[in-house]
C-alpha cells in the first residue's frame, strides 16, 4: 500500500500513469468533452483572418462535425475509459479491501 510521506509525493506518483496513458495515444472522453467541441465552435465562428493565419479553410475539416464527435469519438471513448477505469480499480484491490 503506497503511503504518503511528504506532500509532493501524491504529484511524483501520479505522473507516470498520465504520461503512459497519453505516450499510448490513449484518449480521455472528459478531456474530448473540451477539445473537440472547441474546435467545433472555431470551425462554424473563425473570422477569416483566423484561416488565412494558419492557411487553411473550415472546409479542409469535413469530418469535424457534431455527429462524427458523438458517435464516432464520445461514445467510443466513454465506454473504453469505462472499461479500463474498471479494470484498473480491480486491479489495486487487496484482499477484498480498496486501499
Amino acid at each position: 500500500m503506497l503511503r504518503r510521506e511528504q506532500p509532493s509525493t501524491g504529484s511524483l506518483t501520479i505522473v507516470p500513469p498520465i504520461a503512459a496513458f497519453v505516450a499510448a495515444g490513449f484518449e480521455h472522453s472528459i478531456a474530448n468533452v473540451y477539445f473537440i467541441p472547441m474546435g467545433l465552435f472555431i470551425k462554424a465562428g473563425a473570422p477569416e483572418s483566423f484561416w488565412s493565419s494558419i492557411g487553411k479553410t473550415a472546409a479542409d475539416f469535413p469530418e469535424l462535425t457534431w455527429g462524427n464527435f458523438f458517435v464516432g469519438n464520445l461514445l467510443p471513448v466513454t465506454i473504453g475509459n469505462m472499461i479500463g477505469g474498471s479494470v484498473m480499480v480491480l486491479s489495486i484491490c487487496e484482499n477484498g479491501e480498496f486501499f
